[in-house]
């Protein structure tokens, strides 16, 4: 399990994703700067134990609104992925630390796989070697899931990543609170809980896995 460290870093994920947010086709703050913060989230492991994985919710009270962003961290930049880098960083036990839009990154869509398939749980978010509870998945589907070359698609509705043969992730960047009811259709989903601006725990669907024509 990944081991969280109580440290500093410069710049903070929030004021990175200040910035960041509004260059995103599935924005919805128009023009304002985001007021953000740290909502809830989790993370999975990379069986390696060379990257960061987390799928981080932010609210924004200029919406308001909940964004799901998924990042990976590594120690050296990822190869090909420079459309993908979000910034640098400076970690205040780990170093330079490279931040992606982890739908980019092999490792996390190979976590994401693995994470639906049931072969690796989701962890604590905050919390070094603790399970996350809250976040549910399911996968019925029989194809591989994000095997081979992954497509990347950014619309206003979110981001769809698709590999040849196989089905379809569709990732809701903008999170609604709902119960955990993804679509009748769907080969799979991965539900989780977040902190809305009043504080109140509410649940809705990160991600539909869906069949392709």
């Amino acid at each position: 399990m990944s081991i969280i460290h109580r440290t500093w870093l410069k710049p903070t994920k929030l004021e990175f994703l200040t910035t960041w947010l509004p260059t995103r086709a599935w924005y919805q703050g128009g023009t304002a700067v985001p007021q953000l913060a740290k909502a809830g989230g989790f993370r999975l492991d990379d069986p390696e134990g060379e990257v960061g994985i987390e799928f981080f919710v932010a609210t924004d009270a200029e919406g308001p609104h909940a964004y799901l962003v998924p990042l990976t961290y590594r120690s050296a930049p990822l190869s090909g992925a420079d459309h993908a880098l979000i910034t640098t960083l400076e970690h205040g036990v780990l170093g330079e630390r490279w931040a992606y839009d982890g739908v980019h990154d092999p490792v996390l869509t190979g976590a994401l796989a693995a994470f639906l398939q049931g072969r690796l749980p989701a962890q604590a978010q905050s919390t070094s070697d603790a399970l996350d509870e809250e976040v549910t998945h399911a996968y019925a589907g029989g194809a591989p899931l994000l095997s081979g070359e992954v497509t990347v698609t950014e619309t206003a509705d979110g981001t769809t990543l698709t590999t040849p043969g196989g089905p379809a992730v569709r990732f809701n960047r903008l999170l609604t609170a709902v119960p955990d009811a993804p679509p009748a259709d769907a080969l799979g989903h991965v539900t989780g809980a977040w902190s809305d601006l009043e504080g109140n725990r509410v649940r809705g669907v990160f991600a539909v896995v869906e069949a392709r024509a």
